[in-house]
């Protein structure tokens, strides 16, 4: 069984005119591209689409470790051991043990979302660096990719808590290398 959907193209507003059949799987795809809605300017909706399918994947992840961790303590190991370089890791979880399991799942809530805005924030800055950028300059290269990268490591610094200007500096300079690695990549593999 196919889907199809026919969608009129005539120019005159009429009933007559060019068909185009389309499956749901075409519908799906044109998604893909044109994003599920619209802004009014490319830069706002690539921002937008970024940070949206981004921070979903940031929550996942945050869900993700949280489960990692109350697996782990459900079996007896202990979630603060050494990391391999004699240093303790720090539970950002830490508060979700609370007294009953309404204060657990608001801790959860709150450090999934804190998470999902963080990761979210990255590629909506990041991606809306890099179009900005390559409009500025008329074409894009490694170096749009290490002001973005400089810019969004900077940003993503400052949302941490107890930020030193030690760690916007790494973040920066980490954020920047990422990015132009990345872009000197994109079709070697």
């Amino acid at each position: 069984m196919s889907n199809k959907v026919t969608v009129s193209a005539s120019s005159n507003g009429g009933s007559s005119g060019k068909f185009e059949k389309r499956s749901m799987m075409d519908e799906i795809r044109s998604f893909e591209k044109d994003g599920f809605f619209d802004l009014g300017h490319p830069l706002l909706n690539r921002i937008t689409h970024s940070f949206i399918k981004v921070a979903g994947i940031g929550a996942i992840q945050a869900v993700s470790r949280e489960a990692y961790f109350t697996a782990i303590d459900g079996v007896g190991i202990d979630s603060g051991s050494a990391n391999g370089n004699g240093a303790k890791r720090r539970n950002t979880f830490s508060d979700l043990r609370g007294e009953t399991s309404r204060k657990s799942v608001e801790a959860l809530v709150k450090h999934t979302g804190k998470e999902s805005f963080q990761w979210g924030l990255a590629a909506g800055v990041f991606s809306g660096l890099t179009y900005g950028l390559k409009e500025a300059r008329g074409y894009h290269d490694w170096k749009n990719s290490a002001v973005a990268g400089a810019l969004t490591g900077m940003t993503l610094a400052l949302t941490s808590e107890d930020t030193t200007h030690e760690q916007v500096v790494q973040s920066a300079i980490t954020g920047a290398a990422i990015a132009t690695a990345a872009n000197m990549l994109t079709g070697t593999f």
